[in-house]
């Protein structure tokens, strides 16, 4: 048999008791820090050249020949996304699968650091292979593009990424540690306003302002946002104003994003929304067009069985998570649809000092320094001894999946 194909691959895992289990999740750091220098350069590499979302193509290749050299078997292209990837080792249940993002933001980098996020799941699935190898089951590293803004996990969910999957995990480089994340539902709208052209000076009275019906409707939105609940956003952004000072713009275009905790707010914001938009294209005479995209980020379901095994793995590598404030907002996460699908957790591991914040150049500063690669190799090593937790303990894996039902009903 292939090293590909090994694992205890019987119906009847052996049994494992809690003294084992803590020689595995030893065992399984001591993995991690064997590949410790390969996995600092993997992350620094993919930070030193960032890639926009549905473009990583170098940062997949360079994550997935790691994973073949090291005994992953791998598909390239899955869900006819040329940039994602599953990798896996092992075969037969339980599949646990590392989420990793690799996606970089526009003009910033990896100011979201999910350099970190990529790496670290490839190191959480190279140091679980002795425990497949030991426990059985399959681990899987899920290469998931486009995290910001398209919603690469979404796209992947709806044509079959996870069903065969039993778990997914990923962790997110943040201010603090925690064991949760709360991620608010989000949809992009792309706006645009069709007017005339005309002279500015000469004949003003002959054009139809594109850029004012965005510039009111900004207004009218402004206005909103004063009577919306405090955990919803409505934020954008122009793309497109004019192209000379002395020509009626007809043409503006912005791309906005809508915010909520729930997904019947958010269908009551989105109408609200176009009313501001349509407000601007009346007062002007321009004519509006919209696009709602496909791609709706859902509510992180965290599983808080799976949370507080992490929460123990972390505390024994000297960080102490918290669970959560269960009314603290976070931005959204495409992780969110997962977890609707399987038993999830998005914990975050704490990589800058506390107040800077992610999508920030402190923070991309951050994903490339030596806390930051701590915090990558804790990550990995906490990933990795929660899947021991599920690989050699069955029975906590039911409880994992039965919490998951009842938050179904």
């Amino acid at each position: 048999m292939s090293e590909k194909r090994t694992g205890n691959t019987g119906r009847h895992p052996p049994r494992v008791d809690s003294v084992e289990i803590e020689k595995l999740k030893a065992l399984v750091a001591g993995e991690i820090e064997t590949h410790r220098d390969q996995l600092r350069e993997l992350a620094l590499r993919i930070h030193a050249n960032p890639e926009p979302g549905f473009q990583e193509f170098q940062a997949a290749e360079w994550l997935t020949q790691y994973l073949e050299k090291n005994g992953f078997s791998v598909e390239r292209g899955i869900c006819q996304l040329p940039t994602a990837f599953r990798a896996s080792y092992g075969q037969g249940k339980p599949a646990i699968a590392f989420l990793a993002e690799y996606d970089a933001l526009a003009g910033i980098g990896h100011a979201c650091g999910h350099n970190i996020i990529g790496t670290s799941s490839v190191g959480a699935a190279l140091g679980t292979k002795p425990v497949v190898e030991r426990c059985g089951g399959t681990i899987v590293v899920l290469g998931t593009p486009a995290e910001e803004g398209e919603g690469g996990k979404a796209i992947m969910a709806n044509r079959g990424a996870f069903e065969n999957v039993d778990v997914a995990m990923m962790i997110h480089p943040e201010d603090h540690d925690a064991a949760t994340a709360h991620a608010l539902v989000c949809q992009t709208l792309e706006v645009e306003f069709l007017g005339k052209a005309a002279h500015a000076a000469a004949r003003p009275e002959s054009g139809v302002n594109a850029l004012e019906a965005m510039l009111l409707s900004f207004a009218a939105i402004n206005a909103l946002r004063q009577h919306i609940r405090s955990s919803a956003r409505i934020h954008g952004i122009i793309t497109d104003g004019g192209q000379a000072a002395n020509v009626v713009p007809d043409h503006s275009a912005g791309s906005f994003m809508v915010r909520a905790r729930d997904d019947d707010y958010l269908d009551e914001l989105e109408q609200k929304v176009i009313n501001c938009f349509t407000s601007g294209a009346t007062a002007t005479g321009a004519q509006l067009k919209y696009q709602w995209d496909e791609v709706r980020y859902a509510s992180m379901r965290n599983n808080l069985t799976l949370a507080q095994l992490f929460q123990q793995n972390m505390r024994s590598l000297g960080r102490d998570p918290a669970l959560g404030n269960p009314n603290a907002s976070f931005g959204s996460t495409d992780m969110g649809n997962v977890s609707h699908l399987v038993p999830a957790i998005h914990p975050y591991v704490a990589i800058a000092p506390r107040g800077i914040q992610v999508h920030t150049t402190e923070f991309a500063a951050a994903a490339a320094s030596e806390a930051g690669m701590k915090g990558m190799l804790d990550a990995a090593k906490a990933l990795a001894m929660t899947a021991v937790d599920l690989l050699a303990n069955r029975e906590i894996l039911t409880k994992i999946k039965e919490e998951f039902e009842r938050g179904r009903q």
